[in-house]
């Protein structure tokens, strides 16, 4: 079967069926096919994020007060540098994938091996700054209190600043006990216990009059919450987290009962526990295909250096894995985009 086009001067083929329908080998329709689909999945995803957020905007957390770690810059605030470094390095990281595929369909091996390494440090970086950021941000660095009700409360300094627990918690001569398998009853084990009390986080902000809490609400700056008296309207900016009065920070606090280190599935001391959920789900997610698309990168860069498509005359797997990459790279813009800025 052929499709032909008619001009007026002459007639076209343009596919006569075959096994390489528009010039593309079956090998790269098959990732065309599965790249799609993985969009696809990735849009579910983002979508799923931004209705959350929307849902709870009031209390979901600021990025640029979550994401302030630089690598060996401790104590040192610097919201959103290293994820725009990240970013940086895996976009770099494609712009040598291109120059590996260039290279290729010119034959030049030694330039293809050079690109590729590149690329492969590149995904390295990018996935060893993941883990990084992983592990700061389960620790957490200022830690919060939950209360009956289950809002956050986090701490502040009379200027504004957070302050973390280990500044100011008091310590008690408390019998803290971690329950385990062959403690209590057979089936709970309790997960580690948090540094502080809340008996002591409680002391601790009595012996420091200058401290006032920081709910987990952003404020909007509405007329009627301008004029509640329970808010410390010096402080409160707008789009802000909303930070109390010191009486009502003290009635706050007494509704106190568990203390909150860092981030996991089930608790967040940066604000709303879906903000964790999503973020290990997401960010592990496109991470998990990163590093797929690291040992892939590795096996081609293997065969290369063995001459393997040399002898094939073609380059195409790397044009194949090639076009992998752009894509977990192209996802990363819109996660970066909608989870880190927006």
């Amino acid at each position: 079967m052929e499709a032909t086009v008619t001009t007026a001067n002459s007639e076209e083929k343009t596919w006569g069926g075959g096994n390489e329908p528009m010039g593309a080998s079956y090998g790269k329709l098959m990732m065309w096919f599965f790249i799609v689909s993985d969009a696809l999945t990735f849009s579910g995803f983002l979508a799923a994020y931004g209705f959350s957020r929307f849902k709870f905007i009031e209390t979901w957390p600021l990025a640029d007060e979550v994401f302030t770690h630089f690598p060996f810059m401790h104590g040192v605030s610097a919201p959103m540098y290293y994820v725009a470094l990240m970013t940086f390095i895996l976009i770099f990281s494609s712009v040598t994938m291109v120059l590996a595929v260039d290279a290729g369909h010119q034959m030049k091996k030694n330039k293809v091996v050079v690109y590729m390494f590149l690329t492969i440090i590149g995904g390295m970086i990018f996935v060893g700054s993941q883990a990084w950021e992983w592990k700061n941000f389960i620790k957490g660095e200022y830690g919060a209190i939950e209360t009956k009700g289950g809002s956050l409360l986090q701490f502040v300094d009379k200027e504004g600043h957070r302050v973390a627990l280990a500044d100011f918690a008091a310590t008690l001569n408390e019998g803290r006990e971690r329950l385990t398998g062959n403690k209590g009853d057979w089936f709970i084990s309790e997960p580690a216990l948090p540094s502080y009390s809340v008996a002591e986080v409680q002391a601790g902000f009595k012996a420091h009059p200058d401290l006032l809490i920081r709910t987990e609400v952003i404020y909007e700056g509405d007329e009627a919450i301008a004029k509640d008296p329970k808010i410390n309207h010096e402080l409160t900016k707008i789009k802000h987290k909303t930070i109390l009065t010191r009486q009502e920070s003290e009635l706050r606090l007494a509704q106190a009962t568990y203390v909150v280190e860092g981030a996991n599935l089930t608790r967040n001391e940066y604000g709303s526990k879906l903000f964790a959920d999503f973020f290990f789900f997401i960010t592990g997610f496109h991470g998990f295909h990163v590093f797929s698309g690291i040992i892939i990168n590795i096996i081609i860069f293997f065969n290369v250096l063995l001459g393997t498509y040399e002898k094939r005359k073609s380059y195409e797997m790397v044009e194949k894995v090639g076009l992998y990459w752009h894509f977990v790279d192209l996802v990363w813009v819109f996660v970066f985009t909608v989870f880190y800025l927006v």
